[in-house]
């Protein structure tokens, strides 16, 4: 005996095969770091200096100020050059 499956039984069991995978599909890695303006400052340079862009297409994806003048950013590249 086949049971009707309706479309929001549909979505619901492919939300609960989906929990927890991540939703980003492409080829980078992202490291997300919070540290003072000055550390922060000099990571993103050290990464930078480590991948440089035209090997890893390195970038800072997105920052943002957190209380106590820390910076909250992500940092995004290829996990290898060709």
């Amino acid at each position: 005996m086949n049971a009707i499956r309706r479309p929001a039984d549909i979505a619901r069991d492919t939300a609960r095969r989906f929990a927890g995978r991540k939703t980003t599909r492409d080829a980078f890695r992202r490291d997300t770091f919070a540290l003072p303006r000055a550390q922060a400052r000099e990571k993103a340079r050290e990464l930078f200096r480590r991948f440089p862009k035209a090997a890893y297409q390195t970038e800072i994806e997105s920052w943002r100020v957190l209380p106590g003048d820390c910076i909250e950013f992500t940092m995004r590249r290829l996990p290898s050059a060709d």
